[in-house]
């Protein structure tokens, strides 16, 4: 199951259904866990500020998982919508959003996401479908749901950053970083590295976590990793991981920045 699921990262299975999260669906209490330890000095937070700000917007965040994110927009958003394929995590989103009066969690899919066209400012994806090859419907559907000059905006690992990108090079040998950002930058976005800590409380939520993000060689090899470099202190273990910031926005016109007017990703009128 892990190397199938880790093998399709979470985007599109060849039938047009979803492959599961290696992590977070099966081991949400942990991931829980590492979404506390992710990103302590906010540095994705700034970036994501200053590249496609959502105060007094509508966003929706694809692959929200069980909600962590959606308060953090709530606060200046105004609305928020995530969405979710795993229902178990639907459910989690929901109670965790209680009391929050404009969000609202769906079940759907990053190719499917029920809401209407030219509906959403910001589309957010952290760590969910967009990999690269193979991620166009859901780019696509990104497209159909953002207003014109609204933005999509993807946060994904940086897998040219040490240490834990040699960790997910290891575990993934056919995971090709540079093809990615090419990739990315055909479809007409432009990317900002984002090097952040990820920092835990103890050794044993640092192991429990590289344990649901690696194979078990290449988790043991982490953690022995971490613990030669990273004496406890304070701040207890702190791990460098570099995030790629992808963001392309929805043009006022008919075809998207890097594309001719005879793409298939151009926009049609309905979709304006």
């Amino acid at each position: 199951m892990w190397r199938a699921a880790r093998r399709g990262l979470k985007a599109l299975a060849r039938d047009g259904g979803v492959v599961p999260s290696p992590n977070i669906w099966y081991f949400p209490d942990v991931y829980e866990l590492e979404n506390r330890a992710q990103d302590v000095d906010g540095e994705i937070w700034r970036v994501l500020g200053e590249e496609a700000p959502w105060a007094g917007r509508d966003v929706l965040d694809v692959g929200c998982g069980d909600g962590f994110h959606l308060p953090k927009f709530a606060a200046d958003a105004r609305t928020v919508m995530g969405v979710e394929p795993h229902e178990p995590l639907v459910r989690k989103a929901t109670n965790r959003l209680d009391g929050l009066a404009n969000v609202r969690v769906l079940a759907g899919s990053a190719q499917r996401i029920p809401v209407p066209d030219a509906s959403v400012d910001v589309v957010h994806a952290r760590t969910a479908y967009f990999f690269g090859p193979g991620c166009e419907p859901g780019l696509r559907e990104a497209d159909r749901i953002l207003r014109p000059g609204g933005a999509l905006v993807i946060v994904d690992l940086d897998a040219t950053a040490e240490p834990y990108g040699r960790w997910m090079r290891a575990d993934l040998p056919h995971y090709d970083p540079p093809a990615v950002e090419n990739f990315f930058a055909r479809k007409g976005f432009r990317h900002r590295r984002v090097d952040t800590r990820w920092r835990f409380r103890t050794r044993a939520e640092l192991e429990s976590v590289l344990k649901i993000e690696f194979s078990p060689e290449i988790a043991a090899r982490a953690i022995e990793d971490v613990l030669r470099v990273n004496a406890f202190g304070e701040d207890g273990y702190t791990v460098p991981v570099g995030y790629r910031v992808h963001v392309r926005e929805k043009p006022t016109g008919l075809v998207l920045p890097g594309h001719s007017s005879s793409s298939s990703e151009s926009i049609s009128p309905r979709m304006l």
